[in-house]
């Protein structure tokens, strides 16, 4: 199933890119994580639709074709304040507010828009690999790995795909990188670099340096959630631990849990059908509600 690509307008103005998938049915917003694009979703894109529904997957601000924000605007409270503007958007067309479906920053992003900035912004939330508590460990992991060819890039995707499969060895490297040509960008030196802006890393607030401070607000935003919420989680995680998800579960009594087995942070790239299999029943749940 192809996917139609369409321009929005986030929260400051700044133009975002989507496909869509399907052509009606209740919404899906499909956000990715840090560092990745809208192509991260593109089965996941597809199975939604032959569910039903039209599932929109974007590419966050200064991700993939998205603009590059002047002001370098790209702390959470920002790419929360994107979702409620893309929501509104979609809620105007078709009447009905999306579910949510975001992995890692998209999480966050989803989960600050409807606990903390404006409730009833989603229909129903599915937070992937994401807790307001994560391990510091595993963070700085998934951060030094983004910022260690940020700026000198790789001399072709081949070079990308070694990287990947360093970091990622649990991985089977896959039999084409077409995929992975989608989240680079060449450059005019003929370098390629991921297809983000390097000031997502490097020009943020400082209190969002401190974890204590968004963990606070985070875990704020996931006790105020009254929407259905499903946190699906990659058993071999190096983010969410155990202690990381009892902890959500008291904040979200109401929440469902899924573990996918075999599945580090990048719980759909590693085992989408299981990541999709979860997510199915969640979905049919609330279309039986």
């Amino acid at each position: 199933m192809s996917a139609t690509t369409v321009e929005l307008s986030g929260a400051d103005g700044n133009r975002l890119v989507a496909d869509v998938y399907g052509q009606s049915g209740r919404p899906a917003l499909l956000l990715h994580g840090g560092g990745q694009t809208r192509h991260a979703w593109d089965a996941a894109g597809q199975r939604l639709a032959a569910l039903g529904l039209r599932a929109w997957s974007l590419d966050q601000r200064g991700h993939g074709d998205s603009a590059w924000v002047e002001d370098g605007r790209y702390e959470f409270r920002d790419y929360g304040r994107d979702v409620v503007a893309v929501s509104d958007a979609l809620a105007a067309e078709g009447g009905e507010r999306p579910v949510g479906i975001g992995a890692s920053l998209g999480g966050i992003a989803s989960l600050l828009a409807e606990g903390h900035l404006r409730p009833g912004t989603l229909s129903a939330l599915v937070l992937v690999d994401i807790t307001p508590r994560v391990d510091p460990g595993g963070v700085n992991r998934v951060i030094s790995f983004m910022a260690e060819r940020m700026h000198e890039g790789f001399a072709n995707v081949e070079e990308a795909a070694d990287a990947i499969a360093e970091y990622l060895p649990h991985r089977a490297r896959p039999s084409s990188l077409d995929g992975l040509a989608k989240n680079l960008r060449l450059h005019d030196d003929g370098r390629y670099r991921w297809h983000w802006d390097p000031r997502f890393l490097t020009q943020r607030d400082i209190r969002e340096a401190e974890p204590r401070h968004i963990e606070e607000q985070l875990m704020a935003a996931a006790r105020a959630l009254e929407i259905p919420v499903l946190l699906v989680r990659g058993a071999r995680s190096e983010l969410v631990a155990d202690e990381h998800v009892e902890e959500f579960l008291s904040l979200v009594p109401h929440a469902e849990y899924a573990d996918v087995k075999g599945a580090g942070h990048m719980v759909a790239g590693d085992r989408n059908d299981a990541f999709a299999g979860a997510v199915e029943t969640f979905l049919s749940k609330l279309k039986a509600a």
